[in-house]
């Protein structure tokens, strides 16, 4: 069972400009072979699969929580997406019509690299790559064995963190820069976590593996705030009471290269930040051309709930 809560993980800052092209290099690590729909699909499965769950209970719950998250960071990369697409907040965008659609307003549409999120989701996230190709189950292993699963899971995250880092050398914005250096911080407390499981259960040192690839987090200017606040020693539960006995797993130090300190189990979620608010487009028919009237029954049906 899972709860919501209307929030990112994060708060991104508002893109400088509309980029659609920067945002089909986002959605890479969105729908890609190692992007956080991949991530999402394997824990999600693995946890409704795992075996004698009451037995192996730190294991079970290591891949539970990591679950919660990873639906958290496909929230973020899709916003991201819909903010590059969508530009900076313009309050003021969806108000009057939808203007003079005969004279072409869209035409450079046709010309970039993603075409398909903008005339099918008006600029809005779907679990594809950065092609749009579907994501799909092919991406997903859940074979029952602990071991292997475990181990898959810390190839997905030193996988994802290449990704990450190749989608975060091609952009400039900050709203793209940011989910970027957000998630390759947690992306690294996840393969830390699998590595640690691993070697409670084959005595192998398998986070002397990490960082894969081999570049510290402190050569990337967005990750820094993350490390300093100590967000890469920190595994979270998203849940009020369960999932704690992840701390039999998640213990002892930072890895070397980190800002040092001891690893932290915390219960809950991150504070998170705002969810922006993505204004409309009359002329893109989002929320509709004229949408005006829908904007007065929603504030009566608003008032109605106070």
């Amino acid at each position: 069972m899972f709860m919501r809560i209307n929030k990112l993980q994060v708060e991104l800052p508002a893109p400088r400009e509309a980029d659609p092209n920067a945002a089909a290099a986002l959605q890479e690590l969105l729908g890609g072979k190692y992007g956080e729909m991949s991530t999402l699909g394997n824990y999600l499965f693995q946890s409704f699969n795992f075996r004698s769950k009451s037995k192996l209970k730190p294991f079970y719950s290591l891949v539970a929580c990591i679950t919660a998250e990873e639906l958290g960071h496909v929230e973020l990369v899709s916003n991201g997406v819909a903010m590059l697409n969508n530009g900076p907040d313009d309050e003021k965008s969806d108000e009057g019509d939808g203007g003079d659609i005969s004279d072409a307003p869209w035409e450079m549409m046709k010309d970039i690299r993603l075409a398909s999120g903008f005339f099918s989701n008006a600029g809005g996230a779907t679990p594809v790559n950065g092609n749009g190709a579907s994501w799909n189950n092919d991406f997903v292993t859940t074979t029952g064995n602990i071991i292997v699963d475990l181990l898959h899971n810390f190839h997905l995250e030193c996988g994802a963190r290449l990704h990450k880092l190749r989608v975060y050398e091609t952009l400039s914005d900050p709203t793209g820069r940011e989910v970027c250096g957000y998630l390759l911080v947690r992306g690294s407390v996840h393969a830390h976590a699998y590595a640690l499981a691993l070697k409670n259960l084959t005595g192998v040192d398998i986070e002397k593996m990490l960082p894969t690839p081999n570049i510290n987090l402190d050569r990337i200017p967005e990750c820094q705030k993350y490390l300093d606040e100590g967000s890469h020693r920190r595994l979270y539960t998203f849940s009020p009471e369960d999932y704690r006995d992840i701390a039999g797993v998640w213990t002892g130090a930072a890895l070397p290269g980190d800002p040092p300190g001891e690893l932290e189990v915390v219960p809950g979620a991150p504070d998170g930040g705002k969810i922006h608010d993505l204004t409309g487009d009359p002329s893109v028919f989002a929320p509709n051309y004229a949408p005006e009237e829908m904007f007065e029954v929603a504030q009566k049906l608003y008032r109605r709930s106070k």
